[in-house]
């Protein structure tokens, strides 16, 4: 349990979103990378990762967030800034497998989860990529 001015929280979010096209770039030095990036965002804006992984087409990350937080500027932070920083380190192969240098899909899923099922998500995220 986390605690505000005059509240107490505990809210987690299950976000998956995807490489634009499906596209299986989220491998070796660019899946590093991208950890890295978003690990760096969450620190820098108080987002607690619980836990985060990537498939070779998407990304599933557990996410601690304050009810001040809204979910379409978290998303927005969280793929716009990780799409500027990988297309700046990685253009050219980036730009290989992406017409235009767009990485990921608009779209986005997001649920809350809670103490019950936080250990199973946890689990379900570690296997991703096996």
């Amino acid at each position: 349990m986390k605690q505000g001015r005059g509240y107490v929280y505990d809210l987690y979010f299950h976000i998956i979103w995807c490489v634009k096209y499906r596209k299986r770039i989220l491998k070796d030095e660019i899946k590093d990378d991208f950890i890295s990036i978003v690990t760096k965002i969450c620190n820098d804006n108080d987002f607690e990762i619980v836990e985060i992984n990537t498939d070779e087409d998407h990304v599933h990350l557990l996410l601690g967030l304050s009810p001040q937080d809204s979910i379409p500027v978290v998303m927005k932070t969280l793929k716009g800034v990780s799409a500027r920083l990988l297309n700046a380190k990685h253009r050219d192969l980036i730009q290989k497998h992406l017409l235009g240098g767009h990485i990921w899909s608009p779209s986005y899923y997001v649920a809350t989860t809670s103490d019950n099922l936080k250990e199973n998500i946890i689990k379900y995220i570690r296997s991703q990529g096996e």
